[in-house]
């Protein structure tokens, strides 16, 4: 066996994403100002920065001239400012544009962009600060001595499908770190371990979460302007379903569109991805769409908890920024300005404790006080109860929210509680309306010039993963599954899955299986969220595996 490698650094991060990048480049520029040499290492698993990024996106940009002050504003690879904002009621034949905006939900002074592409130029930005930065490495244990974080093991590789050693086997290396930063962005496999063993959501919601289908497309000129920005509601959704979807007109006659959808709906039938394609067939986004061509297709998850679920961020050695930490306001959607705010606070707490030589849990409690006393707390706390009101369904939510809107984010009821999402699914008995395939019967048949089905999707969204290796899809009870998650609820995975990893196989005999094409998966964990009993556990695949978006 091979010996295991031993890489020492002052600070590790874990995750190219906005808040990990963000970290590094104000941590190496308060070393700079500071004139004190510490060496920062960030990892990232896709293949290249930006590779695993997605969002919708449009974006808040103040919080960039904060991060860096000496770069020109026009520098920053934005898209276009939004010249015109609407949230439209849809149905699928009419579409009918609100008179004002949903509050919170105003983009007046923000930019559409690719966060992958914001990602890249905030990559170079940081190694030309001095930060090393390392993509393609899977990180899949965190390192403790003493029952304290002391850094991260990249993943052994070559290893065949029953963890075997291959002739390639090659350990992985361990980065031992003074302190070390979770930025793994949504339902991070590590961050999830951190908070588990350390109990870091003890008096806290449960984190609840939204999936969003994103297309891009290039479409003929004058279909949509840059700049142009829809929100709709309603059509294909009804009353049980919470979200809907995005229109963002960019430059050179490209637009993004997508769905997104609480996963706390009751239907095991439901499925986001096929909702986005009857979404398009509306006469008010076909018409957008009319004579274009899709470039690239994606998928993620999004933390929609908010101020409520975010758990405690600091254990000794170790902060959670981003994503990870479930920063994300709701009913905008918007969490990278918070991303990048989180990132700046971790690194002046990072600073300020090497400095003191000191990088206990007492010391990083600093990142506590700097969150309370930011814009990400008052952002937070504002709509502190938006989305729990949403899980009784839209009627009843709808009331909630107006009561907050006049008690500042209060409500009539106190603090609102969650469940986990896999609780809100329905058996396949008990559900108490048509399933999806019913209601939508006769619009499932893709054509592959406005729709799309899944697979056709995916080819787009340029997956690759290794053929030899650990499969990365745990079921934790097979014999369970079969009895519960098959049986029972319809193997629900087979529906809310993106990018078709999952297949409900019926053999002569007429039993049913399941059947994983691991090589398809999009990372959107929405497996490890949806499963009913939490019977599957997504870990990470080798290193560079997994989507290569390019513009999303």
């Amino acid at each position: 066996m091979n010996n295991v490698d031993t890489v020492s650094t002052d600070v590790l991060i874990i995750g190219g994403g906005p808040s990990g990048l963000a970290t590094a480049i104000h941590l190496a520029d308060i070393f700079a100002k500071n004139k004190v040499s510490h060496r920062i290492i960030l990892i990232e698993k896709g293949s290249t920065i930006g590779s695993h990024i997605l969002s919708g996106a449009v974006i808040k940009p103040d919080v960039f001239k904060e991060l860096l002050p000496d770069v020109e504003f026009s520098d920053i690879p934005f898209n276009a400012k939004v010249v015109k904002d609407r949230t439209i009621l849809l149905s699928e034949k009419s579409a009918i544009t609100l008179p004002f905006h949903i509050p919170y939900m105003s983009n007046a002074g923000c930019y559409t962009a690719s966060l992958g592409q914001i990602c890249r130029y905030l990559a170079v930005k940081a190694q030309e600060k001095g930060v090393e930065i390392y993509p393609g490495f899977a990180v899949d244990e965190i390192l403790y001595q003493d029952g304290k974080v002391i850094g991260a093991k990249t993943k052994d590789t070559g290893l065949d499908h029953h963890g075997n050693q291959l002739e390639n086997f090659q350990a992985g290396t361990r980065i031992e770190a003074r302190i070390t930063i979770f930025a793994e962005g949504t339902r991070g496999s590590l961050t999830k371990m951190l908070i588990q063993k350390f109990d870091l959501a003890k008096g806290k919601n449960e984190q609840i979460y939204s999936l969003g289908c994103k297309e891009l497309w290039s479409v003929p000129e004058g279909n949509i302007k840059p700049g142009e920005v829809y929100h709709t509601m309603g059509y294909p959704l009804d009353g049980d379903e919470f979200g809907g979807g995005f229109i963002y007109g960019l430059n050179d006659n490209k637009v993004a569109i997508g769905i997104v959808v609480g996963l706390d709906y009751k239907d095991p039938s439901f499925d986001v991805h096929d909702a986005m394609q009857i979404w398009k067939t509306s006469k008010f986004v076909s018409r957008i769409l009319k004579g274009g061509k899709l470039v690239e297709y994606g998928a993620k998850t999004l933390p929609e908890g908010g101020y409520y679920a975010v758990p405690k961020l600091f254990v000794d050695n170790a902060l959670i920024v981003g994503d990870s930490a479930g920063l994300i306001a709701m009913p905008s959607l918007k969490g990278t300005h918070l991303a990048i705010k989180s990132g700046i606070l971790a690194a002046k707490t990072v600073a300020r404790a090497l400095s003191r030589d000191d990088t206990s849990e007492e010391s990083l409690k600093f990142y506590e006080t700097l969150m309370q006393n930011s814009t990400i707390d008052a952002e937070l706390f504002a709509v502190r109860n938006f989305r729990q009101a949403f899980t009784k369904g839209l009627i009843v939510g709808s009331l909630h929210f107006a009561t907050q809107l006049i008690t500042g984010g209060a409500g009539f009821f106190g603090r609102l509680k969650t469940h986990p999402d896999y609780l809100s699914t329905s058996t396949t008995k008990a559900l108490k309306k048509k399933p999806f395939k019913e209601r939508f019967k006769g619009k499932l048949d893709f054509d592959k010039v406005l729709t799309f089905d899944k697979s056709t999707d995916v080819y787009h969204s340029g997956v690759y993963h290794d053929e030899q290796q650990v499969v990365h899809i745990q079921f934790n009870d097979a014999s369970k599954y079969k009895t519960v998650n098959i049986d029972q609820y319809g193997a629900p995975e087979q529906f809310y899955c993106s990018s078709e990893v999952y297949e409900l196989h019926t053999n002569k005999a007429g039993e049913k299986e399941i059947r994983v094409h691991a090589e398809n998966c999009m990372h959107c964990k929405t497996c490890d969220i949806k499963a009913p009993g939490q019977a599957i556990t997504w870990v990470i695949p080798n290193g560079g595996n997994g989507p290569d978006f390019q513009n999303m």
